[in-house]
């Protein structure tokens, strides 16, 4: 029988401002509540790109070490954008940005680009099905502790058939390495108890900007929660998700449903958080493509806005952001989160 969640978690959007606020002493805080595009594929040089586009903004801009006071309204988020070769875009302003709230567009009254400290989650598959594969996850995984900054703080869930907290937050990339090294592959699957744990393992976390990233090879066939169980907490959490998957080819994977639509899934999940997939079409890609995601994470520009509807109904609001691309560049593709839920009181 499949676990039921618990209820539903108090409203995001003023629980994570209010956490916001008491971290903005020392760091600018971020979140996540806006639309994902369609991401594009391939997996080119992830070094970001910087196109020189200074434009006057009217948004007053966040700095890490400032000193503020934000309203609880003010709804923050985190965006990537990347240009026709997968490319990370930096240099934009904020007036290159509109964000829009049930279809209604938003003013922008806080922006950034700079990087700040970030919790961060590893979810590891040691299953059976990663027998081949479990030295290059690794390798990756310890490519990506390398893309850190001294004050990230990271924990690791390992997972077969049972979802372990192998190492709770630490600021040791040493000893996550350490720990990593001891895994074995055996059993089968149970990748949705482990982005269950990874996200309930978040709500200690220390740094207003958090992330999850998840190593697999892709289907579950051993959780007790289900599908609509996660994406519900994904929704409501405040944490990007990024997936590598090492998908095997589709004739040689499993023929339960829930292996087969392994790749959908992770594709799903990541993307309503304004995260994505990356896949591994050889072995040998896994630490460039960790590489990758880490830059990303430090690459990401955050909006700031109050939303126009103060409605506290406790429903799902939808927000897209769009581009006001300067002339001269290609077409550029946006990823931030689908939406959030509304406050209830």
């Amino acid at each position: 029988m499949k676990r039921k969640l618990p209820s539903k978690l108090s409203s995001l959007l003023f629980a994570t401002s209010s956490l916001f606020v008491s971290l903005a002493l020392f760091h600018s805080p971020w979140s996540a509540w806006a639309q994902s595009s369609v991401p594009s594929s391939g997996q080119q040089d992830a070094r970001p790109i910087s196109q020189e586009v200074h434009t006057a903004a009217p948004a007053a801009l966040l700095k890490p070490a400032q000193i503020m006071h934000i309203d609880v309204d003010l709804a923050l988020v985190n965006v990537v954008v990347t240009d026709p070769f997968n490319r990370l875009v930096t240099g934009l302003d904020s007036d290159n940005f509109r964000v829009f709230e049930d279809n209604v567009e938003q003013e922008i009254v806080n922006f950034s680009s700079e990087d700040v400290p970030i919790s961060i989650g590893v979810i590891f598959d040691c299953s059976g099905s990663m027998s081949n594969k479990l030295g290059k996850a690794r390798e990756a995984a310890i490519e990506f502790f390398k893309t850190a900054n001294p004050e990230d703080e990271f924990f690791l869930v390992s997972f077969n058939e049972r979802a372990e907290l192998a190492s709770s937050f630490t600021n040791s990339v040493e000893d996550l390495q350490s720990r990593l090294m001891l895994t074995s592959s055996k059993g089968r699957t149970a990748l949705l108890d482990a982005i269950y744990l990874g996200l309930s393992q978040m709500r200690g976390a220390h740094n207003g900007k958090r992330a999850l990233l998840i190593l697999s090879d892709g289907g579950d066939n051993h959780s007790r929660y289900d599908e609509g169980d996660i994406k519900r907490l994904v929704k409501e959490a405040n944490t990007q998700l990024y997936a590598i998957g090492i998908f095997d080819p589709l004739g040689y994977r499993s023929r339960t449903m829930e292996e087969l639509n392994g790749p959908s899934l992770l594709s799903e999940i990541t993307e309503m958080t304004g995260g994505r997939v990356f896949a591994a079409d050889n072995l040998n890609e896994l630490p460039d493509i960790a590489t990758k995601i880490g830059l990303e994470l430090r690459n990401q520009y955050v909006l700031g806005y109050r939303p126009s509807n103060k409605t506290h109904d406790g429903r799902w609001r939808k927000i897209k952001v769009k581009l006001r691309a300067p002339r001269g560049l290609p077409q550029l593709s946006v990823y931030s989160k689908t939406g959030y839920y509304a406050p209830t009181h």
